[in-house]
């Protein structure tokens, strides 16, 4: 009876504090089962770094922005490049704030791979979209690309870079709501991939960042009024420019 009430308690906090937290992932078809942060023993063995709740992170500079105090999981999924990976939500609410991928080539085992300094780089983004709706704290319709992802389980689709270098890397979905004028809430997780293949591309040092580093808490992007309509309908994602990957030779086009 206790551990029925204490899950219920925990089921209620979450939904008042936080939105939600990718649960499974798609990988080439496979789905790998994602952390589940109220019942752990359900999730010992997961390709996801293990976060200690769904609240939300609320400032740039906080320790757990990297994988949300996620350090380590047991399971790792192949990769090669050109593979297609989509992060699955059971449960999103708001249609505000941008989404953003980043991967970090770990320099050795996974278990010692901690995501520090300026080795993480973007593989994809949603931002906003005037042509699409409205920017202001309105559910329905929002230019948002995040909207995608309201109403649970739904999923955000990636490509892995091509020609990337074989390695362990970490692999961070990140969705930053801006739905509550001048504070953000920050919600990233990681996982764990292997990437094969015989490719040798890595992003220089203008696609990479350290999280946390790669925002500031008063940045125009980070802190945004949205409920102010006199500020300009544009939006321009944290962080560098996303990394497509080894551009084509001349070669390898046909007339």
């Amino acid at each position: 009876m206790l551990t029925s009430l204490i899950s219920t308690l925990g089921l209620l906090a979450a939904g008042v504090n936080a939105h939600g937290a990718v649960t499974s992932y798609i990988i080439d078809g496979k789905t790998y089962p994602g952390y589940q942060g109220f019942s752990p023993a359900n999730s010992k063995n997961v390709i996801q770094r293990q976060w200690p709740n769904y609240n939300p992170i609320t400032s740039c500079s906080a320790s757990q922005l990297r994988c949300n105090g996620g350090t380590s999981a047991t399971e790792s999924a192949p990769v090669q490049p050109g593979s297609k990976v989509s992060a699955v939500w059971q449960q999103w609410t708001h249609s505000q704030g941008p989404v953003i991928v980043w991967m970090y080539k770990c320099p050795g085992a996974f278990s010692s791979c901690d995501g520090s300094g300026s080795g993480w780089f973007k593989i994809d983004e949603g931002g906003f979209k005037a042509s699409n709706g409205v920017f202001l704290d309105s559910e329905n319709p929002s230019g948002w690309e995040i909207a995608k992802l309201v109403g649970g389980n739904k999923q955000w689709t990636s490509t892995i870079p091509s020609g990337l270098a074989p390695g362990n890397y970490l692999i961070r979905h990140e969705l930053i709501a801006l739905h509550q004028a001048n504070a953000p809430q920050f919600y990233p997780e990681c996982a764990q991939l292997v990437v094969g293949g015989s490719g040798s591309a890595q992003p220089d040092s203008s696609y990479k960042a350290a999280i946390p580093g790669y925002c500031k808490d008063g940045d125009s992007n980070i802190r945004v009024p949205i409920n102010n309509r006199n500020i300009p309908q544009t939006y321009v994602v944290p962080g560098p420019p996303v990394w497509r990957g080894a551009s084509k030779k001349a070669r390898d086009f046909s007339a």
